[in-house]
């Protein structure tokens, strides 16, 4: 039953997926980013499905890129790109660290956020429309269970700039041996599936999920001072993006 409770917790936090109500207590959060995996499991598998059905319906390519480039949002609400726009926002000033953490709880956009956001979805839609292929597609929707493994790993690997906020209270909470283990299990499987699904597309994708991972690090601490729950959406969404960057330049080569 605590299993189920976690689950729910996690795709509450991280989706807009309706679950029932269950409280937030330390029992029902101890394994709860166990589970975050699974909501970019839910999205991959949504991710290609509405490729093959664009494929079946004769959908344009910009339609259909349109509607995979919209689909990660509307399942996760955005939760992720609002921590990608304060961590623009954030990077933009010339601030010292405190200036920073300051504007990631600034709840206003700035125009870095804006433009930053612009930029993504732009990319996005571009390279998403570049891949034709649908192993490119299934290695492509393997990344966002990849991105949040690697996330969940951060959490418990980084240190927090600050002893508050979302990511501190999941990492307090947190049984870190075994959400740091279930974490790296994920890995191994999304690392051996994009491989097995397409060779070279795996080889793209896992060297831009390293990239991004690596980024998140040298951001995190060079910049906060450590992880935030903003830096921490910052990375997923720039994770994502290379990874599909990856998938539609194997599709252009």
């Amino acid at each position: 039953m605590n299993v189920l409770k976690s689950l729910c917790v996690a795709f509450s936090m991280y989706s807009k997926i309706p679950m029932p109500k269950i409280n937030w207590d330390e029992s029902n959060m101890k394994y709860a980013l166990c589970f975050f995996p699974l909501v970019g499991a839910v999205i991959g598998a949504a991710f290609a499905a509405i490729f093959l059905l664009c494929e079946a319906l004769k959908i344009g390519n910009i339609l259909r890129a349109a509607l995979m480039t919209a689909l990660p949002v509307m399942i996760s609400g955005g939760i992720h790109v609002d921590g990608f726009l304060d961590t623009c926002d954030a990077l933009s000033s010339y601030g010292d660290r405190e200036k920073k953490l300051e504007i990631l709880k600034d709840p206003h956009t700035g125009a870095f956020a804006i433009i930053g956001a612009a930029v993504y979805f732009i990319l996005y839609l571009g390279f998403v429309s570049e891949i034709n292929s649908i192993k490119t597609v299934l290695a492509v929707s393997v990344c966002f269970v990849m991105s949040r493994s690697l996330s969940g790993l951060a959490l418990c690997l980084f240190k927090c700039a600050k002893n508050s906020g979302l990511l501190y209270t999941f990492k307090s909470a947190a049984q870190r041996k075994a959400v740091t283990a279930v974490m790296c299990a994920y890995i191994a499987v999304c690392a051996a599936a994009v491989v097995f699904i397409d060779l070279r597309t795996g080889i793209f994708t896992l060297a831009a999920a390293a990239i991004a991972f690596l980024w998140y690090r040298h951001i995190a601490y060079s910049k906060f001072g450590g992880a935030t729950g903003d830096v921490a959406g910052y990375f997923l969404c720039v994770c994502e993006l290379l990874c599909v960057i990856a998938g539609g330049m194997v599709c252009v080569l």
